[in-house]
């Protein structure tokens, strides 16, 4: 009996012992079937705020890069109007300098016009002038360039158109028939010019009045003597005055005079040239 009292609260222990274990194990159990979703869940959870914060982190690179390309823009956008300021300013200053050669287009073309009408004024009055006088004016073999004497001469010549208005000059180089062609063609001319030169600087004689010709060698010229040929190394100056109308008045009596004269003056220049005489200038 003892015995059997003995064995009964053991097995009781025992009882409670494996109840007990019994309901630990279902509790673990009850546990992990709780839990482990939610640790499935909280793990999907930060797999997403991950995955997000890394988009986010795209989203601000992006944004970073359009802020970027938005300052490149407007700084291009600055250089576009400074640009198109500048070509403005360029179209402005050209469309000025079209005016202003446009205005100096227009008074060129006055004045072309005025010159025209006067040329043509000169030319339709051509046959009213006749020829007055010849005076000429010598040069060394191969010079240009007038000597004293020369210009003497030239200054008594011009003194003799004193007031008068109404003439031109026919102005003729010369040379001797030593030499080539061209080249007594261009001292011809250097001579003509020397003439022209002196009596421009000089005398101020207006250079619509002059008409200027490097001839050369003479046609049918003697070149057969050395006194011909200094004769020949000359230029001719032509004085050609305009006929005047009878009755007409105003600075034309020296005109007039001088082609009453005409014959006596030119019979003896044309006595000069025929047989020639040795110049006053060697």
């Amino acid at each position: 009996m003892n015995a059997s009292m003995t064995m009964k609260p053991t097995m009781m222990f025992g009882a409670a012992v494996l109840a007990l274990l019994s309901t630990g194990c279902a509790t673990k159990k009850h546990v992990r079937q709780v839990v482990g979703p939610v640790e499935a869940r909280v793990g999907s959870v930060e797999k997403r705020t991950t995955e997000q914060a890394a988009a986010l982190g795209d989203v601000e690179n992006n944004v970073s890069r359009v802020d970027e390309r938005a300052m490149e823009a407007d700084r291009k956008a600055g250089a576009a109007g400074q640009a198109a300021q500048a070509a403005q300013a360029r179209a402005d200053s050209a469309y000025s300098s079209a005016g202003q050669a446009q205005q100096s287009a227009t008074q060129a073309q006055q004045m072309a016009d005025q010159t025209r009408s006067r040329l043509g004024e000169v030319v339709g009055n051509l046959d009213n002038y006749q020829h007055v006088t010849t005076e000429s004016m010598f040069f060394g073999v191969n010079k240009s360039k007038l000597t004293k004497a020369e210009m003497e001469k030239l200054d008594e010549a011009v003194g003799k158109l004193q007031g008068n208005n109404n003439y031109v000059l026919e102005i003729q180089g010369f040379t001797d028939k030593t030499g080539s062609v061209a080249l007594n063609q261009e001292l011809a001319r250097r001579r003509a010019d020397e003439v022209v030169r002196y009596l421009t600087v000089k005398h101020q004689i207006p250079l619509r009045r002059i008409h200027v010709l490097g001839v050369g060698v003479a046609p049918d010229s003697d070149n057969s003597t050395r006194a011909a040929r200094k004769q020949n190394r000359r230029v001719d100056i032509n004085v050609f005055a305009r006929a005047i109308e009878p009755g007409a008045t105003g600075g034309v009596s020296n005109t007039q005079g001088a082609a009453a004269n005409q014959s006596t003056t030119t019979d003896s220049v044309t006595r000069g040239r025929t047989t020639p005489q040795p110049p006053q200038q060697r």
